[in-house]
Parts: structure tokens; sequence; C-alpha cells
């Protein structure tokens, strides 16, 4: 009974936030035997091996064991603003390395919204920067829209910002690149005429970066700079450290006092991020970008079966694709109803069936779609998910769930 009365007194803003997707699947695979995971966006591989055998001599240093700065290492923070100005072009931002790039959007959050702003995420959008929303009081969320090609939809973004009600301005907008769910790429053009448009409404814009190095096709990531843009970006999956809990914010420089409020959320959640990864991942630059985009380049291969065994869904269901480690799909529509798919149902049986898993597209404001994430598999091991999840969505398309 006072279990009862005590859980009517959890916060509202918690009880309103989605329950984490990757916590559902991890539920749904307790107890799962011979599932192959197309499901959790990681990579299959480890840091590089000198930053390994490197911080292996840290771990005994006192160093390790202590709190560090809060903003982050020292020796780290000088070494991304140089990776920053060299490799994205950034020369007037400065850093704040946080636990992971989840937690860095967290920290942009807290900072720059209350409860009752409005936010612009663009549908599908990545389930944990909406849960990011929700748990912190703002529930004013416009989901946008993507056009065919799974890009935000500039020119229904431009009415909403030259709205002549300000309280339909949004306070930000959100735009991961390329994209996760879908793997969607926002060419430069497009990048640049958002953050123009959010310049000229005094509108923040926010881009998260993490999967900055996993581009396809010749198309080439950018990052632009302005007093209100805030990149975010991570090591979890460009150096195989996902465990480790590393990502960094860059922010601008011009904004007075920025830095001060991002500082105050910090040392009330992390203090700082682990010391411990953070020498990993100092470590971890030294083997530049080129050790990445090896390891990103025979990836390609496990896109290339994956695409193929799509192909059951038949021509244009599958979208996104040109960058980071996922490809969005569309279901058949129930074949009794032509109303759209159940994806939440029809993952849960290629689960229980089929020993494959992937996310529901519903997780990421995408009903009748499903994620397949194709990092966390060597060639081999993703070849027979593949023929799993090929055997499994041709059943589907021709008989159904039975």
């Amino acid at each position: 009974m006072a279990g009862a009365l005590m859980a009517s007194k959890l916060a509202r803003r918690v009880l309103g936030t989605e329950t984490p997707v990757m916590v559902q699947m991890q539920e749904l695979l307790r107890g799962a035997t011979d599932v192959i995971s197309l499901a959790q966006g990681v990579v299959h591989w480890q840091p590089p091996e000198e930053a390994l055998t490197k911080i292996k001599g840290l771990v005994d240093e006192p160093t390790t064991s202590h709190y560090g700065a809060d903003d982050g290492l020292p020796e780290l923070r000088e070494a991304l603003l140089e990776k920053l100005r060299r490799e994205n072009k950034l020369s007037n931002s400065s850093v704040m390395v946080t636990a992971g790039a989840n937690q860095a959007y967290v920290n942009v959050v807290l900072t720059l919204c209350d409860p009752g702003d409005k936010v612009v995420l663009f549908v599908p959008y990545y389930f944990n920067a909406f849960m990011a929303y929700q748990m912190t009081g703002v529930t004013d969320i416009v989901l946008g829209p993507s056009d065919s090609a799974l890009h935000p939809d500039a020119d229904w973004l431009e009415k909403l910002l030259k709205s002549e009600d300000p309280k339909q301005i949004p306070k930000v907008v959100s735009v991961v690149n390329p994209g996760n769910p879908s793997g969607t790429y926002v060419p430069e053009p497009l990048l640049k005429r958002i953050s123009e448009m959010c310049r000229e409404a005094g509108a923040w814009l926010i881009v998260d970066n993490t999967y900055e190095y996993f581009m396809y096709d010749d198309c080439k990531h950018v990052c632009l700079e302005g007093d209100h843009i805030i990149n975010i970006f991570s090591f979890s999956k460009a150096y195989g450290m996902m465990g480790w809990r590393v990502g960094y914010i860059a922010y601008p420089i011009g904004v007075t006092g920025m830095g001060a409020q991002l500082l105050k959320v910090q040392d009330n959640i992390p203090i700082c991020a682990s010391i411990i990864g953070q020498k990993l991942a100092l470590a971890a630059l030294q083997a530049g970008p080129e050790w990445v985009q090896e390891k990103v380049k025979r990836l390609g291969k496990n896109r290339k079966v994956l695409l193929d065994a799509l192909s059951p869904l038949g021509k244009g269901a599958v979208r996104g694709g040109e960058g980071a480690i996922y490809l969005w799909a569309q279901l058949p529509n129930n074949a009794a109803t032509n109303d759209v798919a159940d994806d939440v149902a029809i993952v849960r049986w290629l689960v229980k069936k089929h020993g494959v898993s992937v996310i529901p597209g519903s997780a990421s404001g995408g009903p009748g779609f499903i994620r397949i994430s194709y990092g966390g598999l060597t060639e081999e091991k993703c070849r027979l998910a593949a023929s799993r999840l090929n055997k499994g969505l041709q059943e589907l398309v021709d008989h159904g769930m039975d």
C-alpha cells in the first residue's frame, strides 16, 4: 500500500518520459538464445591497440583515481581544440568533455532550455534526444517532417521560424548529421540554410556529429560554426569506446558566460568524465582519423549485405544510409486492413522466430519502419544476421506473421 502511494509521488516529468527502447530490447532479449543483434548502435572494433597499451601503464597513477577539471583534462581539451580546427574547421569554439554524447546533449538541453520552451526534432528522431527534453520538462516538442530522402524539411522549418507569433518560434532546432536512426546525410547547402534560418530567428541549432567519420558514396561531412550553433561529438563509435563514455561539446566562445553555465550542469551530473576514459581518448586521437576511416571503409560490405537482405520489402522501402551505421526500412502495410505495420510486434516476431533483432521505428517517431544497425558485427557474422533477416522479411511479405 505504501509502495503504491509513493509510486504516485514520482516526478511527472520522468513518468512522462518514454521508456528507453534499448532497455525494452534488453528485456526482449533476456533469456533468448542464438539471437544476432542488428539493434544497438555499436561498432565491433576495439580502441587503437597502441592507445590501450599506453593507458595500461596509467592505471596506477594517482591522478587517474582523482577528480579532474570539470570541463576535461587540459591536455585532452587542447588536443580536441586542435582537432576541431584541423578537421572540422571550427576555430571559435571552446570544448567541454563529457561522459559520452548523450550526456553532452543533456548538458546542452539543461543549459539552453526551460520548461515551456518549444524545440524542434525532425522525424525520424534520435530517441535519446527526444527523452532528454521530456525528462527535463521541455514538453513542447515539435516533430518536423522530412522529405522523401529523409532530409529535414527546410521549407517547413522556414515557415515555423518566420511565424508572426513569437510563441511559435522554437528556442532550439536539433539535427543529427549523419542521422540516427536513418543514416541520412545532411548536405552542406541544406545545413547552411537551416543554420542561417536559425540565426535570423534567434534560435539555437544543436548538431550531433557523433558519426562524423561514417560517410559513404563520396559524401563529405562538414561542421558549421556560429554564436547560435552547438556541436556535439563522440569517441564511442569512431574509436570503439562505447563503454569508456567520452564525448564532448564544442560551444561558441562568443556567447558570454556559456562555459560557466555548462559547468554548473557538469559539476552536478558527473563532476568530470572518467579520467581513465579521457586518457584513452587522448591516446586514441593520436591514431588519427585515417585509423577510423579504414575501419569505416570495411563497414561498406556490411551495408551492402544488409541492403540486399532488405530486398523483400520492395523498391524504395529502404531510405537513408548515406552515413552512420544505420538503414531505415519501411515494413509492408497490414494486408488485411492496409494499416501501418505494427513494427513493435514484427520486431518481437523476428527475435522469437528468426533469431535476429532490429529496432522498431515507432521509438523514433516512425511507426511502420525498422532501424537496422550494421556496425556491431564482423562481416561473417553480419552475413549470418542478414540471412536471417532476409528469410524473416520474405516470410512476412509472403504470409505475414504466423
